[in-house]
C-alpha cells in the first residue's frame, strides 16, 4: 500500500469517505475506476487519487455514481449521516 505524498486538501468533503468505503469493500482504485467507467463516469487514476485526497472537486454525476457503486448514501458521502 502506498502512502499519500500530499497532505489532504479542502476541495471536497467526500474524498475521505470514498476512500473509506472503497477500502471497506476491499476494492482497489483500479476496480473503482472500472466501475465508474461502466456507470458513464470518465475518470483517470490521477483524478480518483486527487478526489480521495480532497484535492479535486466532485461533480454531482460522480457523487451519484460513487454512491451507487460503493453501496452508500449520498448523504453519508457528504458527511450528513453517520451510517452509510
Amino acid at each position: 500500500m502506498r502512502l499519500r505524498k500530499q497532505a489532504l486538501g479542502s476541495r471536497n468533503l467526500v474524498g475521505a469517505r470514498v476512500e473509506e468505503a472503497r477500502k471497506d469493500l476491499g476494492m482497489k482504485q483500479k476496480e473503482l475506476l472500472a466501475q465508474l467507467q461502466v456507470n458513464g463516469v470518465d475518470m483517470n487514476a490521477s483524478g480518483l487519487s486527487k478526489l480521495e485526497g480532497q484535492i479535486r472537486s466532485v461533480s454531482d454525476i460522480e457523487l451519484i455514481a460513487l454512491s451507487k457503486i460503493l453501496g452508500v448514501s449520498v448523504e453519508w458521502l457528504l458527511g450528513l449521516k453517520n451510517d452509510p
